[in-house]
């Protein structure tokens, strides 16, 4: 510095402020602070400070973050060190004075632009550089538009680095373990170049947006599935992954976001709407946004923004799909993030649904949101952002077609197919799988449900007759209804084990005065979560005679060799029931299942300690009738085995167990999750895990 005056060190008081401001997990070595809430350091001098009376009586402070910092647009502050700080603006309080240093404590606004901050002091005509900061998000300060009152869920959602991601289907919800890992320290890195791409591609370098959750949460999400604004991954729908990764096989966020910089932000390949969703929620909860995962059963995709969704099926009961069609999908996995909508009305703040898996929209970006949860709800579908689309996703109504031989495309009566069911996301602070449909709609059936959905159509037919442009809904279009001749049900396990067969019972009835020549087709199709079908895998027809008011029950066994070869990577069967009388009538049942794995059991000891040497066993059964070939299993676990440990097990005998044991040393303390993956050639990432409480020693 100059006129004598030097700066001899600063200390950023790095461990005290990051245990303060809840970032202790991220780093020990840089300053990581969160908004609204003041930080100390300590400014060491070369000497006495009296010397220098005249040029301290005018000292200041600077911060300013990104490439062009200017005071005017909120990216530079410069304000005065006093005895009196302000705890809604860039303030500095002289907290203690020596001759020899002082202790100065920083208050930063709850509004500040989050990013990398340098700090400088400024004193008569001379400036230096004191250091460098990292500003985030805070949960913990009321002022914070991300302010979450209970610490139970800011636990959860800020700091949880282990989750859980459901899927399956909604008869048989399945759990896979999800390592967040937002706290390694690369990974804060990684998220602001991730901003910095974003925003060069919409050619916004205006940091201060970077203060609104809302600008945030909309820019990771455009760059989290998108290439051609080098995204963080790829979308692939079915197929092989010769040249990438499967989605299933992922376990963790941190080794895409690495991949991704070590492809020079290039798309890492591949990822599917549930790894879009697990980064995502990295990425969020990194910057300091309450964020948790959603999964929704039966939700609507590529409608446009329409209630009403065509399934199209052969006379054989396959499915057809056409590329980029409305389709229902089995599961669906999005993001809820917490946050108060200061551009809305006060009761549409908290939660909000935000939706990186790239969507078929009349307008505007690919993805979806941030859409206040409340506004799905009630119907309130003109509000920002994307109410729309969720709310028919979760809303709209299935009708089925049968595309005939000849052309003609026949409507099939079936018992209304909802979408929207079971939304669920993992509870706080337990490995509970919670219930939240009640957040995005009202029971089925309800009064309330026909208030909201009469408000929507009335909506549209207003939009409709008003505007010569295409509304952002569509109405429903129903098939021509005709008087019920036929009555059929189709029942089969929610569920089973590789390597059982599949029952299926299918009751018919003819409500009719008449008998009825009737043509059952069963069929049985592997299907990929999405809503498209792999291919068919067996199909039975029946002929009988149905006389009036006739049930009858009719039963088949699929055998396990039928569906082994060509079962695709989610596990999905989709089995149908089609019945027609000789007047052409058709009725029509659907029933998804989910195959199983065989279980990877896993035995931890009952007490572990911090850096106590433990052991794991791990057990896997064969069900199948033929060997399990060239096993490998991966174990992984945070805070309990350094990196993933791969073991070759060779074969598994049909009927046998195969043992393997393995000695590791925990060194953190708190709950950890183990995580087991193994993949042979008969079987592809099966997944199990278990948690324990380590003990601090």
């Amino acid at each position: 510095m100059g006129q004598g005056l030097s700066i001899k060190r600063c200390d950023f008081k790095i461990t005290m402020n990051n245990n303060n401001h809840h970032t202790e997990e991220i780093s020990t070595k840089r300053l990581m602070v969160r908004r609204g809430q003041p930080f100390i350091i300590t400014v060491s001098f070369s000497s006495p400070v009296y010397n220098y009376l005249q040029q301290l009586k005018r000292t200041f402070l600077i911060v300013q973050t990104g490439p062009n910092p200017s005071k005017t647009d909120g990216t530079q502050a410069e304000f005065p060190i006093s005895h009196l700080g302000d705890q809604k603006q860039w303030s500095a309080a002289l907290e203690e004075q020596d001759p020899c240093f002082w202790t100065i404590s920083v208050n930063t606004p709850a509004n500040a632009p989050i990013g990398q901050y340098a700090l400088l002091l400024h004193a008569s005509k001379s400036y230096c550089l004191l250091g460098n900061f990292i500003l985030l998000f805070n949960p913990w300060c009321q002022d914070d538009e991300v302010f979450l009152a209970n610490e139970a869920q800011r636990q959860e959602y800020i700091l949880n680095q282990e989750g859980i991601i459901y899927w399956g289907t909604e008869n048989a919800v399945l759990a896979q373990p999800w390592d967040f890992n937002q706290f390694e320290e690369d990974i804060v890195d990684i998220c602001f170049t991730l901003l910095d791409i974003g925003e060069r591609h919409q050619r916004d370098k205006d940091h201060t947006q970077r203060k609104n959750p809302i600008y945030i949460c909309r820019t990771v999400a455009a760059m989290m599935n998108c290439d051609e604004v080098r995204g963080i991954m790829t979308e692939y729908g079915t197929g092989k992954y010769y040249d990438g990764t499967s989605p299933s096989k992922w376990l963790g966020s941190s080794p895409i976001l690495r991949q991704w910089v070590a492809l020079h932000c290039k798309p890492v390949r591949y990822g599917q709407c549930w790894v879009f969703a697990a980064v995502m929620c990295s990425v969020l909860r990194c910057l300091g946004i309450p964020t948790r995962v959603v999964t929704g059963f039966t939700w609507a995709h590529n409608t446009n923004s329409s209630l009403n969704v065509d399934e199209y099926y052969d006379e054989n009961g396959m499915l057809l799909t056409h590329d980029k069609s409305a389709r229902v999908w089995t599961f669906h996995v999005w993001n809820e993030c917490w946050m108060a909508r200061t551009d809305l009305l006060p009761e549409y703040s908290g939660w909000q649904a935000l939706d990186a898996t790239c969507q078929e929209k009349s307008k505007g970006a690919s993805f979806c949101g941030p859409a206040p949860v409340q506004a799905i709800k009630e119907g309130d579908t003109e509000v920002d952002y994307d109410v729309c689309y969720f709310f028919a996703a979760i809303n709209a109504k299935c009708h089925i077609w049968i595309h005939k031989a000849d052309g003609i495309l026949k409507p099939a009566c079936i018992c209304t197919k909802y979408t929207g069911n079971n939304i669920s996301t993992k509870s706080v602070g337990s490995e509970r799988c919670e219930d939240i449909t009640h957040n995005y709609k009202y029971p089925e059936g309800s009064l309330q449900e026909k208030k909201i959905l009469d408000k929507v159509y009335r909506r549209i037919k207003t939009l409709e007759t008003t505007t010569s442009s295409k509304p952002e809904f569509s109405s429903i279009t129903t098939a021509l209804e005709e008087p019920v001749n036929l009555f059929i049900q189709l029942q089969s396990n929610s569920s089973l084990l590789l390597g059982q067969d599949v029952p299926i019972s299918v009751e018919v009835f003819n409500p009719s005065s008449g008998e009825k020549a009737t043509h059952l087709v069963l069929g049985v199709q592997s299907l990929h979560y999405g809503g498209t079908s792999i291919t068919q895998l067996w199909k039975k027809e029946f002929h009988f005679i149905l006389k009036s008011n006739e049930a009858n029950t009719l039963q088949a066994i699929v055998p396990y060799s039928q569906y082994i070869k060509e079962l695709g990577e989610n596990h999905l069967l989709r089995l149908t029931a089609m019945l027609t009388d000789k007047d052409s009538y058709i009725c029509f049942a659907q029933e998804e299942i989910r195959i199983c794995d065989p279980p990877l059991i896993i035995k931890l000891p009952e007490h572990m300690v911090q850096y106590q040497p433990a052991s794991v066993e791990i057990s896997l059964l064969n069900p199948l009738t033929e060997p399990l070939e060239k096993c490998v299993i991966v174990v992984g676990g945070r805070g309990l085995i350094y990196r993933q440990r791969k073991y070759r097990l060779g074969s598994v005998q049909p009927g046998s167990t195969q043992q393997l044991r393995i000695s590791f040393t925990p060194t953190e303390a708190g709950t950890r999750t183990l995580t087991v993956n193994l993949t042979c050639l008969q079987l592809q990432n099966l997944k199990s895990y278990k948690s324990i409480n380590i003990a601090a020693a």
